[in-house]
């Protein structure tokens, strides 16, 4: 599976249409003493910038460590504000991060992607002694609402490798190997997202699981989701809920 190129046509729709992450999440990590003003951060997977960007709203120095060329230099472009983050082309496995040099690691929507061995030494290497690793995930709610189970049909129905690559995959297993038996912490915090049917059809557009245009089954697709969105839309707009996970601990 192509993993590094999979959002390369999508950006536009990422940076438009993916939900942010809630501002109760720093609350959380400087109450929990794990962010501070003087944190160093490594944010591996940065794509955009979404979550970089929590973090540099605080002034904390951020590397963003991004493969994607073309998720890299839109980050770039959108943050160019933020003197305190840097750019690096590197991935999760091969950061491209001084040794010891970062005290707080985290992963926004792109833990799953990871070679989790190789990233786990990687890790290691790079945080100081007693850093902290933090994995975020915006998880959306797939049967809360009449709405939310016929959007988590229409995705199954038209996916291509869905179930391959949902990050839903993750189990406590995953979270056990890598950061160590019992060694790690959860978190929650509600979110939404509120769109009309343009933000509906980018939101879709934004996941590399999902057509594209001039896919055979694109068109079929798009008028699927206009009925849906007409069935359950209110004053014109739908809304996604997600459930912002976090797990966070230390790398034994």
């Amino acid at each position: 599976m192509n993993t590094l190129n999979r959002f390369s046509s999508r950006v536009d729709n990422y940076i438009k249409y993916r939900p942010d992450y809630p501002a109760e999440v720093i609350t959380f990590l400087k109450q929990e003493g794990i962010l501070t003003a003087e944190s160093v951060i490594a944010d591996i997977g940065s794509g955009t910038g979404i979550s970089a960007e929590l973090f540099l709203k605080e002034g904390n120095v951020v590397y963003g460590v991004e493969p994607n060329k073309e998720m890299r230099h839109a980050a770039q472009r959108i943050l160019t504000e933020y003197k305190n983050f840097c750019s690096i082309d590197g991935t999760a496995e091969i950061t491209m991060l001084p040794t010891e040099d970062i005290d707080l690691i985290i992963a926004g929507q792109a833990f799953h992607w990871f070679d989790k061995e190789k990233s786990k030494a990687e890790f290691k290497r790079v945080l100081k002694p007693n850093g902290i690793v933090v994995l975020i995930w915006n998880d959306r709610r797939t049967d809360s609402t009449p709405f939310l189970r016929a959007y988590e049909d229409f995705i199954k129905l038209f996916a291509i490798d869905y179930n391959e690559v949902n990050h839903k995959n993750l189990d406590e297993k995953h979270f056990n190997d890598f950061f160590g038996e019992a060694n790690y912490a959860f978190e929650s915090f509600d979110n939404f997202q509120h769109f009309d049917y343009e933000g509906l059809k980018g939101r879709v557009l934004s996941s590399s699981y999902m057509p594209e245009e001039g896919h055979k089954d694109f068109n079929f697709m798009i008028s699927v989701l206009k009925k849906i969105f007409n069935r359950f839309q209110e004053n014109g707009k739908v809304t996604l809920e997600y459930d912002t996970k976090i797990y966070y601990g230390k790398l034994n």
